[in-house]
């Protein structure tokens, strides 16, 4: 094999990793850094641009770093990946075994195409009930009673339902947070009228809990405070732009049951839960979380008590200081421990620290920001708004503290 077709077997290696750790939801900085590092373990010069649709890859031969005419470059146009971290720990297996030599470059090319996702009928409906139990723990932890309870599982598990049927169905699925939001919230204010009362608003996000993109927000504030500006910047926009639909999709939804005389009463919003009843709906949400980001077997312990450390630091850090102090400390827990494992199991960080912090994003401020500037409170709306700025800012800043508090392992950790 002479050296030009040595050098092409390395470029499309790095070009699979990277497709492959972009699909599987690692943050650009990460992304890039983790393909550079790998690259120079394969002796060759390398530089990445990462964005949520695409990455372009600029790669040479390393004795030839600094002749800008041997340069190949790479455009790979992608969609925006989702949170996968089974198969993302298989690809930081594959990575480290390549860089350390221990899994030759066939091979590991190899590995890296046929990774895919499972798609058997158990698989689809876990994810379906994963859809319900989140909806229906999150109701539980936010004080609604057993009757709502019951029905934002319900109608979460129809949403999980609709959202395997978009697949395959590219028009649909550009609409799916629209529709599933004006079902939850005409399936929402329909029940309440005839069964209530129910706080209609707090039934509907938790129906919608699942699609709501606080993880995508916090990611976009993370890249952007990681000097990766148009990455932020268009994964922030994304977020907005789903935050849009699904208030739309709300909205629609209450005019609609409205137009058909269905008028929920009013309620007072219910008091967060507290006590038994709130560890088991943790529990039950936990596990969720587990299976919506496609956690391997052996992790769902991991994944569930990860999710239990970010809940439990916020809380201590609400009785250290206020709200926003108990998101920070929160943040910082969760990136500190996350680092640990990744140093002391040699697995990826994101592990530990994707579901420690999902119940500390903001998403379902963003979406009530929305909703009230939509009803024309435009004032509150904006207020509402800046607060989720402030809680993504104070998780952020936990997040990079942590960092600076347990250094990562290495960059695709």
């Amino acid at each position: 094999m002479n050296d030009s077709e040595k050098l092409a077997r390395r470029v499309a290696f790095l070009k699979l990793l990277a497709r492959r750790l972009h699909q599987y939801g690692t943050p650009s900085q990460r992304l890039e850094e983790a393909v550079t590092a790998v690259a120079e373990q394969l002796g060759i010069a390398c530089q990445v641009l990462a964005t949520p649709t695409g990455i372009t890859l600029s790669l040479a031969a390393r004795e030839h770093a600094e002749d800008p005419m041997r340069y190949h470059t790479l455009v790979v146009r992608v969609n925006p990946g989702d949170v996968h971290l089974a198969l993302l720990a298989r690809v930081d297996a594959i990575a480290e075994a390549v860089s350390r030599g221990s899994l030759d470059l066939e091979s590991g090319f190899a590995a890296l195409r046929d990774l895919g996702e499972s798609r058997s009928w158990r698989l689809r409906l876990a994810l379906v009930g994963a859809y319900g139990l989140s909806s229906a723990s999150v109701a539980a932890l936010l004080g609604m009673g057993e009757a709502a309870v019951l029905l934002a599982g319900g109608v979460g598990a129809l949403i999980g339902l609709f959202s395997l049927f978009t697949e395959g169905r590219p028009n649909l699925a550009i609409a799916f947070e629209a529709l599933a939001a004006l079902f939850a919230s005409l399936a929402a204010h329909s029940v309440a009228a005839w069964l209530g009362p129910f706080h209609v608003q707090t039934l509907v996000l938790s129906s919608i809990i699942v699609l709501l993109p606080g993880l995508a927000l916090t990611t976009a504030v993370a890249e952007v405070a990681s000097q990766q500006l148009a990455s932020g910047t268009a994964r922030f926009s994304g977020a907005l732009a789903t935050l849009l639909k699904l208030t739309f999709g709300a909205v629609a939804g209450a005019e609609l049951a409205a137009g058909f005389g269905f008028q929920a009463p009013s309620v007072p919003a219910p008091v967060p839960a507290s006590g038994p009843e709130s560890w088991l709906a943790l529990l039950g949400a936990s596990f969720a979380f587990a299976i919506l980001f496609r956690a391997a077997r052996r992790d769902v312990p991991l994944v569930m008590a990860s999710a239990w450390i970010g809940y439990l630091a916020a809380k201590v850090g609400g009785a250290i200081g206020g709200a926003e102090f108990a998101v920070f400390f929160g943040g910082l827990v969760v990136s500190a421990a996350a680092n640990a494992y990744a140093r002391l199991a040699g697995r990826p960080g994101a592990l530990v620290r994707v579901p420690g912090i999902i119940l500390l994003v903001p998403g379902s401020v963003g979406f009530r920001g929305f909703a009230l500037v939509f009803e024309h409170e435009l004032l509150l709306g904006i207020d509402t708004m800046f607060r989720m700025l402030m809680v993504l800012t104070t998780l952020v800043a936990g997040l990079l503290f942590g960092n600076l508090l347990v250094p990562p392992r290495r960059q695709l950790a």
